[in-house]
């Protein structure tokens, strides 16, 4: 049995349920999925600001349930607190939009990002530097501005995100496509009819890479106690000394 903890990092918890589901549609069997919102934050992760914020509480969340899961996926795109989350803890932690660029460069040579709203394009692109694959995407297509029900964007938006999705593959000549977004989470193979190239799903993607990594890191790594002060208890414990 295989356990993987999905942590989105915002605190919506219908996007949650979104994320749970999709996650469940392509686990392998005798895999438990567990999926939880940010115990503090915002509702939705849009600026660098708010991915800033939204690290110490995706770490918090995944210190607290140490110990009851083989790997951890952060289903936020953008990835808040991914890196720390690598050095911190003893199991393997992917982040949606690191698994969603990989499987992309894999699929196709160019990829495009398809997302709900422009806001988030800033950090998407950090993020692609971030993992060194930049050169790889031939362009974003996004919606406008955002300020409604994260848990209803997918429903609301379909129709847009089938149009850019296309203008993706025929004005940018992406061979792979990834749509982006907790909130968009199982969205891509409900889209996949329209789009003549392959949709990718980085909750999905994440899932699958996760089930294989999982029991490849060592546990129990023991580092040097180190104190820090004034954060969530829980993240203070990765400091003391046992991942």
């Amino acid at each position: 049995m295989t356990r993987i903890l999905i942590v989105n990092s915002n605190t919506t918890d219908s996007v949650t349920t979104r994320i749970a589901a999709a996650a469940g549609a392509v686990a392998p069997a005798g895999t438990v999925i567990e999926a939880v919102s940010a115990p503090f934050g915002l509702p939705l992760i849009v600026t660098r600001a708010d991915w800033l914020v939204a690290g110490p509480a995706t770490l918090a969340a995944l210190s607290a349930r140490r110990g009851s899961y083989d790997a951890a996926v952060i289903a936020c795109f953008g990835d808040p607190g991914l890196d720390a989350a690598k050095e911190l803890l003893d199991v393997p932690v992917l982040g949606i939009s690191e698994a969603a660029f990989h499987a992309a460069a894999m699929l196709g040579r160019r990829f495009a990002v398809v997302s709900f709203t422009a806001a988030l394009r800033p950090m998407f692109e950090d993020c692609l530097d971030h993992h060194g694959l930049r050169s790889r995407c031939c362009g974003f297509r996004m919606g406008p501005p955002f300020n409604g029900d994260p848990g209803r964007v997918a429903e609301e938006r379909r129709e847009l995100l089938i149009g850019l999705c296309q203008e993706a593959v025929e004005q940018d000549g992406a061979e792979a496509v990834i749509l982006a977004g907790g909130p968009l989470a199982g969205l891509a193979p409900v889209l996949q009819p329209h789009v003549p190239r392959p949709l990718i799903d980085g909750t999905q993607a994440a899932i699958r890479l996760a089930v294989a990594l999982a029991g490849l890191a060592p546990h129990g790594q023991r580092r040097q106690e180190r104190k820090l002060t004034s954060y969530d208890s829980a993240v203070t414990s990765l400091y003391a000394g046992r991942a």
